[in-house]
């Protein structure tokens, strides 16, 4: 058994992973859980009532974290003239047109967010069967795809983070770093809950969320209590 095997294997001992657990101690028990020697990264992931082959039960969208992620969020900006000054003053890591596009084709993917002005959006779509797959293609649904690339490109850096259904109906997202202190993962995790239940689609049957789970890089996950996902729920 490897090292990480070990590791994962003696924290499973530590608890009983089908008790379901209030938020705060959920997040307790997920720091404690995080040995490795790196910073870990902390992420929920949410089981919802949908039908993921339905587009009108579709989750999708942005949201703001209030402590950020945790690390530099890397943002590509496929912009050219005005709009490509403003996303390089905001701080984007890489702007261009075509010659970005070429770029991305050719196999360059050191970015975490791309963004698109809206008239870049028919040379941009030929990148799709690329970036697609990797979440990461821009979509105006998730805020990726607009005229201010340099306020998007702000808000991405500052904590903003999209999420989306899978196919099995799961969004997951990351929360933060196991660093951080358990009120801003307790906050970071709050926003992201109350905007998964704000998205709800109207087409939507049943109980909207009917799993949660939150979890480090290396450590099982623990299970939160949907019927009282949020932290105030615990008062």
């Amino acid at each position: 058994m490897s090292k990480n095997g070990k590791r994962f294997e003696n924290a499973i001992r530590q608890y009983d992973r089908s008790a379901v657990h209030p938020p705060a101690e959920a997040f307790a028990l997920v720091r404690t859980l995080a040995t490795a020697k790196f910073d870990e990264t902390v992420e929920v992931a949410i089981k919802l009532g949908i039908d993921a082959r339905k587009a009108d039960q579709a989750v999708r969208g942005t949201v703001a974290l209030p402590h950020g992620v945790g690390k530099d969020v890397r943002v590509a900006v496929f912009a050219q003239g005005d709009a490509a000054r403003s996303a390089e003053e905001a701080g984007a890591d890489f702007v261009g047109g075509d010659d970005l596009v070429e770029q991305v084709e050719g196999g360059m993917f050191d970015f975490d967010v791309a963004i698109a002005s809206p008239d870049m959006m028919s040379k941009v779509g030929k990148l799709g069967k690329i970036l697609g797959p990797r979440g990461l293609m821009p979509n105006p649904k998730s805020g990726t795809v607009t005229p201010d690339v340099g306020s998007a490109v702000g808000e991405f850096k500052a904590g903003k983070v999209e999420y989306r259904n899978d196919r099995f109906g799961n969004v997951h997202m990351v929360l933060g770093k196991a660093s951080f202190d358990a009120t801003k993962l307790l906050e970071n995790y709050a926003a992201a809950v109350e905007e998964i239940q704000r998205v709800k689609p109207a087409a939507a049957k049943g109980r909207y969320i009917r799993g949660i789970t939150v979890s480090s890089t290396m450590s099982p996950g623990v299970k939160i209590d949907p019927a009282n996902p949020l932290p105030a729920a615990e008062a």
